[in-house]
């Protein structure tokens, strides 16, 4: 059922202009980099600096439960291992698929944004949304590796946003 949604996807979305920016967008979820750099620079800046503390925390718990934890355990196969035939239009991603790394990296961020500041968060949840939809579009990864991305990821923001408030509590920022 997995690899019919994502022919169906496929099918649906598959043109030039979509092969161009799904990449693209793909690339913005890369080692969570985007995501790292906003973190810190709003933890510099005294205004956003409790958000951005909780974003480089809920990225921290979203790397050691996913990529460290999660990804080897389970040691999922990726859908163009699966299925002949697919080109990808993206460098083959040699680590397990389950759960995405991608879209736990964005939800982690976006959802700990959304939790203190909904004007900055509700952008970085389209952008989480994008990254996490590149990977079912770039065949890269099953449904339920998102699916399993995205809510372990808001799972590590949530942590994180209680984390943050005890320590914020406790060491005055």
């Amino acid at each position: 059922m997995e690899l019919s949604i994502l022919d169906f996807i496929q099918n649906t979305f598959s043109c030039a202009f979509m092969d161009v920016i799904m990449p693209a967008i793909s690339f913005f979820g890369n080692a969570g980099w985007v995501w790292i750099l906003a973190g810190v620079v709003m933890a510099v800046i005294p205004k956003t600096r409790k958000i951005g503390i909780t974003v480089c925390i809920a990225l921290l718990l979203s790397l050691i439960v996913c990529n460290l934890t999660l990804k080897p355990i389970v040691n999922r196969i990726r859908p163009y291992d699966i299925k002949e035939g697919i080109e990808l239009l993206i460098t083959k991603p040699h680590d397990a698929s389950f759960p995405s790394g991608h879209s736990s990296a964005s939800f982690a961020a976006a959802v700990a944004m959304v939790l203190y500041n909904k004007k900055i968060g509700i952008p970085a949840v389209v952008l989480a949304s994008l990254i996490a939809f590149s990977r079912l579009y770039l065949y890269v990864h099953f449904p339920t590796d998102v699916l399993g991305g995205i809510i372990l990821g808001s799972l590590c923001a949530v942590g994180a946003y209680f984390i943050g408030k005890f320590v914020f509590k406790k060491i005055k920022i």
